[in-house]
């Protein structure tokens, strides 16, 4: 964990170099997986299953292919009742969220008598890659397929991998909450291609969605064009926004709840109060001590933390900004005057008893959000990004009238002459 000062010589050149460390993978897997995607998109489901037998250890013949809708159901109705309540409270507030979001059609008439508008419609059909073995997150499961849903996505596709044939009962049971049409053993690159390209099994899908390690993600990078892809994600990433009035020990637990992800998150606390910067670094070791995940936290927040003090809480944001961070939390009396401040950052929790954590789970806005400054310029997963949107537009002959000379003079500028001459000899009949 390093330690700044805003207010220290070098400050600038220390922030820029935080700003800029590169956190992502330093393999080069693109080799590997334009190798994998090339064995997949050629050989289909043959190679589809030699690759899980060698990198998932079980061949899909034996262990099976689908996991049907019974064996979802049943998942789900195993799970503890408080385990299936806190689900089912986490895909009703998911789904009501998302609800509003839905897009409205638009139609109108301009002065010239111009009918115009746009129209929504969902992709028709979306596949989620859902984690297996360590990162198994039902929770990711219901962000990604409950907005597919509400969209009107008829055919929602998971694929999982399952290391030994073993499944994961938590994402089945959240498969069969979100509606899932199917799901299978199936992962790693090799299933992002088999959802982009398809095989004799598995039909191939038009928008490919969720998180995965660096070859999936790789996976989903090249393969966007052949379909649509939320994001590529990378390491995720916390800035905390808090003044000296919190418990110290709220705030470690903050920013270790991201550190405990994986060695190359990032967690980074902005106070303007010194004492209260000690004391969360102090909370944190000792958090660090007994916390289960403590030895990847500990990795994590030594490698990629940071806390910096600035002057006030409002220099805080320019900085913020600068991160463009997955989350940010405001933890103040007033966090309201500071996010109007903000404009960069995936999602925001505000006040002292908002932790980012409730909206990895149970609050309803969608936890699928951009990393690695992607904020600058991209959004968390939501409805559209399962639907794509078709202008319209319809004229009579006297709108044509009205628009059709400079329709004409500019294609004949540009060197059209067709364009020229669709136009024109309507013009002419009148």
């Amino acid at each position: 964990m390093i330690r700044l000062d805003a207010s220290a010589p070098g400050f600038a050149a220390d922030f820029a170099a935080l700003v800029d460390a590169r956190r992502e993978s330093d393999a080069d897997v693109a080799r590997d997986v334009s190798a994998i995607l090339r064995t997949v998109r050629d050989e289909g489901d043959a190679g589809l299953r030699a690759l899980t037998q060698k990198l998932d250890r079980h061949d899909l013949d034996q262990t099976g292919w689908r996991i049907a809708p019974e064996d979802c159901a049943a998942a789900f109705a195993a799970l503890a009742p408080d385990l299936r309540e806190a689900l089912e409270l986490a895909a009703a507030r998911i789904r009501a969220y998302h609800v509003k979001q839905r897009p409205d059609d638009l139609a109108f008439t301009d002065d010239a008598g111009v009918r115009l508008g746009a129209r929504w419609r969902a992709v028709d059909a979306a596949g989620v890659y859902v984690p297996g073995g360590r990162a198994a997150y039902p929770s990711t499961l219901l962000m990604n397929a409950i907005p597919a849903k509400v969209a009107g996505v008829e055919r929602l596709v998971v694929v999982t991998p399952t290391p030994n044939g073993e499944v994961n009962p938590l994402v089945l049971a959240a498969a069969h909450l979100a509606g899932a049409d199917e799901v299978w053993r199936v992962g790693g690159a090799q299933a992002i291609a088999a959802l982009a390209w398809g095989t004799d099994r598995i039909a191939r899908v038009d928008v490919v969605t969720g998180p995965g390690n660096a070859w999936v993600a790789e996976a989903k990078r090249q393969v966007y064009g052949v379909v649509g892809i939320d994001m590529v994600a990378g390491p995720s990433e916390i800035v905390v926004i808090a003044d000296g009035a919190n418990d110290p020990e709220w705030i470690a637990a903050d920013l270790l709840s991201q550190a405990e992800h994986d060695v190359t998150t990032q967690s980074i606390l902005f106070t303007e109060d010194a004492a209260f910067a000690d004391r969360v670094a102090g909370a944190v070791e000792r958090q660090l001590a007994t916390l289960p995940t403590g030895e990847t936290a500990r990795v994590a927040w030594e490698t990629n933390g940071a806390i910096i003090l600035v002057p006030t809480l409002a220099d805080a944001c320019p900085l913020t900004d600068r991160l463009a961070p997955e989350h940010v939390e405001i933890a103040t009396d007033d966090p309201r005057a500071l996010f109007d401040r903000l404009r960069h950052a995936g999602s925001a929790f505000l006040g002292r008893h908002t932790p980012e954590a409730i909206g990895d789970y149970v609050a309803g806005p969608n936890h699928v959000l951009p990393t690695g400054r992607r904020a600058r310029f991209a959004s968390g997963l939501g409805v559209t990004d399962f639907m794509k949107r078709t202008s319209f537009l319809e004229l009579d002959a006297a709108a044509l009238g009205k628009l059709g000379p400079a329709t004409v003079a500019l294609a004949d500028a540009e060197g059209l002459p067709a364009h020229a001459a669709s136009v024109a000899l309507r013009l002419a009949k009148g």
